[in-house]
């Protein structure tokens, strides 16, 4: 059974970088065809697509968020991780990982249990 498990700070300062983990389990991320994605949910908002890395390892972002966002990979340690450049108030939201089996999947049949992150002075 494939677990994801998010990491990272609880609390941010505004205009510091935001990175976060997520750990999977049960399952690797270089399976072909699989997609590993970044989500978010700001409190009393909607979920917020942020970005995905494929097995190959490339990637693509949210066009709203893409001049501040990128997405990098560990395989030695089944992990990819979200880096969030120059945050604001207004990224406090609480941060998915997640995962879609195959590009015409169009869900995610895995998610973390999401990490809270607050972007506070």
């Amino acid at each position: 059974q494939v677990q994801l498990q998010e990491s990272g700070p609880g609390l941010t300062k505004p205009s510091q970088p935001l990175s976060l983990t997520c750990t999977v389990s049960g399952g690797s991320i270089t399976t072909n065809l699989y997609y590993w994605s970044w989500l978010r949910q700001p409190p009393g908002k909607g979920l917020e697509w942020l970005g995905t890395i494929r097995y190959t390892g490339s990637t693509y972002f949210s066009p709203s968020l893409k001049s501040r966002t990128s997405i990098s990979r560990d395989t030695s340690k089944n992990q990819f991780g979200l880096q969030l450049s120059a945050v604001t108030p207004e990224d406090t939201a609480v941060y998915y990982c997640a995962r879609t089996p195959g590009p015409n999947g169009g869900f995610y049949d895995y998610w973390g249990q999401g990490t809270q992150v607050t972007v506070s002075s």
